[in-house]
């Protein structure tokens, strides 16, 4: 990373509570990588070799169908973790999912014998990482109970919600919407043209503006 120094990504307040010396030592000497976006992090049947903080930036960590079909399982961002590459690393076993680079990342890769060591010696890192751990398995669990009990239409109604920027305008494809909530582009396309035609959305060359805000909202009312 310019203009920065080994230890300088130890100061950005990823890690909740302080490390202890001993931990900071070892981590200070790990220097901070860019990732550009779209770039494939790991993929199925390959183990991993280190355990990656992100400093910055969104990584999407996807399901990937024997059809190709995507299913996002949840999103790391800053001072988050994997859980695929905590079991991975814990438990000797290979990744089961795809991560993909959403933005331009800042992160350290932790090496395996660093990390293994860290979470026996260190209470701290060792917190860090199992706090992070239950939050994505919580996520997992969040997307699953959407994909199983949660009509299409909320489904989508809260995705839409959630990526919207202030403006109220979505920037994203009917595959990344399908991709988010685990169903298929002709399906997506399908809600989206009754969304439109009821007035709540307008369907604009590679965007979406939301029009009806308040109604698109209790559609999304069955997700929270």
């Amino acid at each position: 990373m310019t203009g920065s120094t080994p230890s300088s990504w130890l100061m950005s307040s990823v890690f909740s509570e302080p490390l202890e010396p001993q931990a900071q030592r070892v981590l200070s000497d790990l220097r901070p990588q860019l990732i550009k976006a779209r770039s494939v992090l790991f993929h199925p049947g390959v183990r991993p070799e280190g355990f990656l903080i992100v400093i910055d930036g969104r990584v999407g960590v996807y399901l990937v169908g024997k059809g190709g079909r995507e299913l996002l399982l949840y999103s790391v961002s800053r001072g988050e973790t994997c859980i695929q590459t905590t079991l991975g690393l814990l438990g000797q076993e290979p990744y089961s999912a795809e991560a993909v680079a959403e933005t331009d990342l800042v992160a350290v890769m932790v090496p395996q014998a660093v990390f293994e060591t860290l979470v026996a010696t260190s209470g701290a890192f060792r917190g860090f990482v199992f706090r992070a751990f239950a939050a994505r398995v919580a996520d997992v669990m969040f997307v699953l109970e959407q994909v199983a009990f949660v009509k299409v239409e909320s489904r989508l109604a809260h995705v839409l919600r959630e990526r919207a920027d202030p403006s109220g305008t979505v920037s994203a494809t009917h595959q990344e919407l399908a991709v988010a909530i685990g169903s298929a582009r002709e399906v997506v396309t399908r809600q989206l043209r009754a969304l439109a035609s009821r007035g709540l959305v307008a369907l604009e060359r590679g965007a979406i503006e939301i029009v009806d805000p308040a109604e698109l909202a209790r559609l999304a009312e069955e997700i929270a």
